[in-house]
């Protein structure tokens, strides 16, 4: 089964755009096509991201889609690294992703270092034989 770590620009853009690429990967999760890794940090910062109120989400329908997450997915136990990154704020998503060897799916691939499974949301459904 494919695994991933889903940075939060991904599942922002998700759920503002339901028919883009981040959409697609966020319905693979959902329907358990794949498995989605995070650590406490990054759950953390999916509930502060997805309440901000710029996002206007529905709360009960983000506590909803937070829940099921929570069922379906797999938490990680990162190991530290100690690693600069560009945005010190991705260093979470980064540590699961060496500790997990998952994909890691951002909007944001220049935050960190160029290796083949840190990818777009486009580059992953491409990698994976998604059309």
């Amino acid at each position: 089964m494919i695994e991933i770590i889903l940075d939060t620009n991904v599942l922002v853009s998700a759920l503002l755009s339901p028919f883009g690429a981040p959409a697609r990967v966020l319905d693979l999760i959902l329907s358990q096509q794949i498995i989605l890794r995070y650590d406490s940090r990054i759950w953390l910062e999916y509930e502060m991201v997805l309440a901000r109120p710029k996002f206007r989400f529905d709360p009960a329908m983000i506590r909803q889609i937070l829940d099921y997450l929570a069922i379906i997915s797999v938490p990680v136990l990162a190991s530290p690294c100690s690693r600069q990154l560009s945005d010190q704020n991705d260093l979470a998503f980064y540590e699961v992703y060496l500790t997990s060897e998952s994909w890691l799916v951002t909007g944001n691939v220049k935050h960190f270092p160029e290796e083949p499974k840190i990818v777009s949301p486009p580059a992953f459904l491409k990698g994976i034989g998604f059309p």
